[in-house]
């Protein structure tokens, strides 16, 4: 179901028109998503990676992107070695002999490092060695702009409360949920944005399922640093107003907590989201406090109370 003001199932009649599909049509494979706590699979849509090789080397994990760098080295290098091989003595000095000798000497060639025993000795070999040392230098600059761009991509260390808790504030019963920033540096300006989607039915009966916004007592913090009470005031005007734990369950309700802000040090824009279901919303409880101030003065802020909620 998407998390969106998008119809929660197609109409009766949507199947009427539907194009008929051929009945040996290739169907192309479903693909799984991991959203916070959530799985979904998708189907009817075609990944092609190759269309979108900057997305891949930016999201596959660090072990798969040197396993694939390491997989276009050695395919490379073995389509020229074939080269080198379908023309007896266009290599001079091979070693060893036959196929891994033209191998090694493509490895040679590609990493332009050319000790110098092993060179081409006729036009073809000199040939296929440029147009290799080409493919070299240009997979190189490739690899390199990969690693820069994922090393200097902006990383958020926030870390959220692994629940949310619901108490009364000043007399007003509020939904509250805690962030802080585990880098310990400053993130000026930053923001913070609580989102509630849910499944709706409108009027005509029509299943959707729909985004609220949720107003936030503050939603701008200047200086954060160490922790930050997110809350929103559940009273008349809330759409969660009425609510509990049954009701969120029922509707499917997800709670999507949005921080971003600049990283004073790197002067990078950061953002960070997290999750939160109906089983995470902790009814009349309170966060453990956090923060306390010695007898010299000094506050501590304590971490390992950070994910601790206790009833009222």
């Amino acid at each position: 179901m998407p998390d969106s003001d998008e119809p929660a199932r197609a109409g009766e009649g949507a199947a009427a028109h539907a194009p008929r599909r051929r009945p040996h049509a290739h169907q192309p494979r479903p693909h799984r998503l991991r959203l916070s706590n959530r799985t979904i699979i998708t189907h009817g849509l075609e990944r092609r990676t190759w269309l979108d090789l900057y997305h891949y080397f930016m999201t596959v994990s660090w072990p798969k992107l040197f396993l694939t760098f390491a997989g276009f080295f050695f395919s490379f290098n073995v389509a020229f070695a074939l080269l080198y091989f379908l023309v007896p003595g266009c290599i001079a000095n091979r070693n060893p002999d036959g196929f891994w000798g033209d191998f090694f000497f493509s490895v040679e060639t590609l990493a332009t490092v050319g000790y110098g025993d092993m060179h081409p000795q006729i036009l073809y070999g000199h040939i296929v060695a440029g147009v290799e040392i080409f493919v070299g230098m240009m997979s190189i600059a490739l690899m390199t702009g990969a690693m820069f761009a994922r090393f200097s991509r902006p990383q958020a260390r926030f870390l959220f409360a692994n629940a949310a808790v619901v108490r009364p504030i000043d007399g007003r019963t509020t939904l509250m949920l805690r962030a802080a920033n585990a880098r310990q540096n400053i993130i000026m300006e930053a923001t913070a944005q609580l989102r509630v989607v849910r499944d709706d039915v409108t009027v005509e009966g029509f299943r959707i399922r729909r985004i609220h916004d949720l107003a936030l007592v503050r939603s701008h913090h200047p200086i954060f640093l160490l922790g930050w009470n997110v809350m929103h005031v559940i009273d008349e005007t809330s759409p969660i107003n009425g609510d509990n734990s049954q009701t969120l369950a029922r509707d499917n309700a997800i709670f999507l907590l949005t921080l971003s802000g600049t990283d004073e040090t790197t002067g990078q824009v950061l953002m960070a989201r997290h999750e939160y279901d109906s089983r995470d919303i902790h009814w009349n409880r309170s966060f453990r406090d956090t923060l306390r101030v010695g007898s010299d003065g000094v506050q501590h802020f304590d971490y390992t109370h950070f994910h601790v909620t206790d009833p009222l």
